[in-house]
């Protein structure tokens, strides 16, 4: 229920900033065709917005026979986690990372980079499969799926308000260009907490059985992406396992508990066990 109260909450903020610009800039003439746009909006961004999120990394479904050996990984363990197979992705992203997608059980994925397919061993992999499922399991995937549609929406705006003011230094817009950016990632921030990290690393465990191989693959993949940060929409990093992004804008951006942390934390799960 809480995760719904936020999707609402994000579907209304946004569309009451759209109607704010939009009167902004055309006056009351242009509220309702900016409402309209908006109601458009959200219904597309509740429907198609897992499909937005995988371009933003570059992805693709890919089918059994084309990767055989990791859809026979996955189905053990989403039988483990009592779940519906989830379709696999696959990003052409270099750089080790994973994420979960979809509005529901039956329309979830579980994208992973070629990075982190060619990088861990069958012990991680396995607890990064099991920590996404656990974000399936939990319910997350929706609204940090639609929270990357919207930010990316407001980013948008934000660019354009950059070109906007550049050109003609209107002041409308060049107060926009300061506020837009910092507010998409407030949308992110107020839809996705650290909790759910921390949450998805204690239950994707229990799938799992294995706290340590999630912990070594986290310390991998931190690494990895302090080397090789991500080329992405800031507002789709929240998604990833770990934040695939490093310095500038970004850092507004970062939900991620600190890795040091989630990993003491599966350390000591692992003693329970």
């Amino acid at each position: 229920m809480g995760n719904y109260v936020k999707i609402f909450g994000l579907m209304a903020v946004m569309t009451a900033l759209i109607v704010g610009v939009a009167y902004a800039f055309g006056g009351p003439q242009a509220m309702l065709p900016a409402f309209i746009i908006m109601a458009l909006f959200n219904f597309g961004s509740y429907w198609f917005s897992d499909k937005a999120v995988l371009k933003m990394y570059r992805a693709r479904i890919i089918e059994p026979h084309e990767h055989p050996e990791l859809y026979a990984m996955v189905d053990r363990l989403r039988q483990r986690a009592g779940l519906p197979m989830p379709k696999i992705g696959i990003s052409d992203a270099d750089q080790p990372n994973a994420f979960a997608t979809g509005r529901d059980y039956k329309n979830a994925v579980v994208c992973y980079t070629q990075g982190i397919l060619r990088s861990l061993s069958k012990e991680e992999l396995e607890g990064v499969t099991a920590h996404e499922l656990a974000h399936i399991k939990n319910r997350d995937m929706l609204t940090s799926t639609l929270a990357a549609t919207m930010a990316g929406a407001v980013m948008f705006l934000s660019r354009f308000a950059i070109f906007f003011g550049g050109k003609d230094r209107n002041p409308v817009s060049l107060i926009a260009m300061m506020i837009l950016g910092p507010l998409a990632a407030l949308i992110v921030q107020m839809a996705v907490s650290r909790q759910m990290e921390y949450r998805a690393d204690r239950v994707g465990a229990q799938i799992s059985g294995d706290p340590r191989a999630l912990a070594r693959a986290l310390m991998t993949l931190e690494g990895a992406a302090r080397r090789n940060p991500m080329r992405l929409n800031p507002s789709a990093a929240n998604l990833a396992i770990v934040n695939p992004l490093r310095g500038g804008i970004s850092a507004l951006f970062r939900t991620h508990p600190p890795t040091e942390e989630r990993v003491a934390r599966l350390e000591s799960l692992a003693r329970t066990i």
